[in-house]
């Protein structure tokens, strides 16, 4: 779909917010308060509008799989931390790295419904994949203006690579006019945000590879689009389906 189709969208703004459908709320309330609220950062900091959890995980499928199975069982915080502790449900070497990529994923996964976690549990992968990709947009909203500030510009432009070492830090800047609090990231943790933004993208079958950085993006599922079209997750859909 095309940025100017994106703008006929309620709630898709042409000011530095660029969308804001995503969520539950009017147009105007939503130029007034975060998207996605405060979260808490890993150094401990808050931020309003963006925030730098991707930095902690890619789509990471085969845990994100597991995750969403013991989400649809309704598990109590006991239940919960005994799959991450005593289970090591995502097989990670020490607790406090399971603990931690483990609250990125829920995150993530509770943007969506059940019948999405069914689909991330037991669908084939590109339709795992591409939920996970759509769960990423919901969460962080540094993310999906990344998708549409600067992947479709560079599709817009008919660029044949992603080139984010020229533009990062004009997309940062541009962030920071939105949510100053952005600035007070250390120089490692934006470097990091990219890092894992990029192989999200890659993940996702946005770009080649991490290496090549080619700009292939996708058709999407059928499958996924009618979960997010029946689920009215039209801006969602508006940043992920670039063939449109």
């Amino acid at each position: 779909m095309s940025h100017e189709a994106m703008r006929a969208y309620p709630g898709f703004s042409s000011s530095a917010g660029r969308w804001l459908g995503l969520f539950p709320y009017n147009a105007e309330k939503a130029m007034q308060e975060p998207l996605l609220g405060l979260r808490d950062l890993p150094n401990g900091n808050q931020m309003g509008i963006y925030n730098a959890e991707i930095s902690a995980g890619s789509l990471m499928l085969p845990e994100s799989r597991r995750i969403a199975r013991l989400l649809l069982t309704g598990p109590s915080p006991e239940q919960w931390l005994d799959a991450l502790k005593l289970d090591n449900l995502l097989q990670k070497r020490t607790p406090a790295t399971a603990r931690r990529l483990a609250q990125l994923i829920r995150k993530r996964l509770e943007t969506l419904e059940a019948e999405g976690l069914t689909l991330i549990a037991t669908g084939s992968h590109e339709v795992a994949t591409q939920l996970l990709f759509a769960a990423a947009i919901k969460h962080s909203r540094i993310f999906a203006d990344f998708v549409l500030d600067v992947y479709a510009g560079n599709l817009r432009r008919l660029e044949q690579n992603l080139s984010p070492g020229k533009e990062w830090e004009g997309f940062l800047a541009e962030c920071v006019q939105r949510d100053p609090e952005l600035a007070k990231l250390s120089d490692s943790t934006k470097a990091k945000v990219l890092q894992v933004i990029i192989r999200v993208l890659a993940e996702a079958h946005y770009l080649d590879s991490t290496r090549t950085l080619r700009l292939t993006p996708p058709h999407l599922n059928p499958d996924v689009v009618s979960y997010l079209e029946r689920h009215g997750e039209t801006s969602v859909l508006a940043i992920m389906d670039m063939t449109r």
